[in-house]
């Protein structure tokens, strides 16, 4: 299918798991993408894998001077930007809720919400007055189901649950629809993280929680950014949509 031909895309954290497997979605769609990632020889890996439709581009998305650069950027390199994907995040090793460190607590805070109000602040006010736009974030099913010991991660997310739907509400009248994606556990590079190691009885106990049985994949994943961000969804806005094999029944 080609239903992002002709659009532009800029999708943070782009460059591994889940935001790779957008990237690559959205150019097979027809879109040019913008690579974001903080890890430059990874970004510029993808775009050169996916040719002329994908540009790498480096950002911290947590800082504020670094969006504003990428934002000039972006409207350099693409032109008028139509979908924004905020994939960006990380994660904590599993551990009690008072223990975690107030560095890691402000590392998951800055990436994981700071982020989206960055990246709001500088490519939404040309989306509205453009009257139309598509901004997506990928949230978790954490924020709505959460696991144990890893509160100020689940935290994180369904905050990005409660801004999509603030975002969807507010900007609705200016014509730009704002989603998110709930993904059960997928296999990236952060599952490790999640699971406080990777071996095969910690992915047995995580797909035990899952009813059809497996993981999520980046195509999992990037098979619904591309629905959600195409006019096949002109009518959602401000819905979290899990693509979690049922984890959240």
């Amino acid at each position: 299918m080609q239903r992002l031909t002709g659009r532009t895309a800029i999708v943070t954290g782009g460059a591994s798991g889940f935001g790779a497997g957008i990237v690559r979605r959205f150019v097979a769609e027809g879109a040019r993408v913008a690579v974001v990632d903080i890890n430059e020889v990874a970004a510029m890996a993808l775009a050169s894998e996916l040719g002329a439709a994908a540009t790498a581009m480096v950002a911290d998305v947590s800082r504020d001077a670094d969006v504003v650069r990428l934002a000039a950027e972006a409207v350099e390199a693409l032109g008028t930007i139509d979908i924004l994907v905020n994939n960006a995040g990380v994660g904590h090793l599993p551990c009690t809720l008072e223990t975690l460190g107030e560095d890691e607590f402000d590392r998951i805070a800055a990436i994981n919400m700071k982020s989206v109000y960055l990246t709001a602040r500088h490519f939404v006010p040309a989306m509205r007055a453009r009257r139309s736009g598509a901004i997506l974030n990928i949230a978790s099913t954490g924020g709505v189901s959460p696991r144990p010991n890893l509160t100020w991660y689940n935290a994180s997310k369904g905050w990005m649950i409660a801004a999509t739907r603030a975002m969807a509400i507010e900007l609705a009248p200016s014509g730009v629809r704002v989603n998110a994606i709930n993904p059960v556990a997928g296999d990236t590079p952060l599952l490790a993280t999640f699971m406080g190691g990777d071996t095969p009885e910690r992915r047995a106990r995580i797909v035990s929680t899952i009813p059809l049985g497996r993981l999520s994949t980046p195509d999992d994943i990037a098979a619904a950014a591309a629905f959600l961000c195409s006019d096949d969804a002109a009518l959602v806005t401000g819905v979290a949509l899990e693509v979690d094999g049922g984890r959240c029944l």
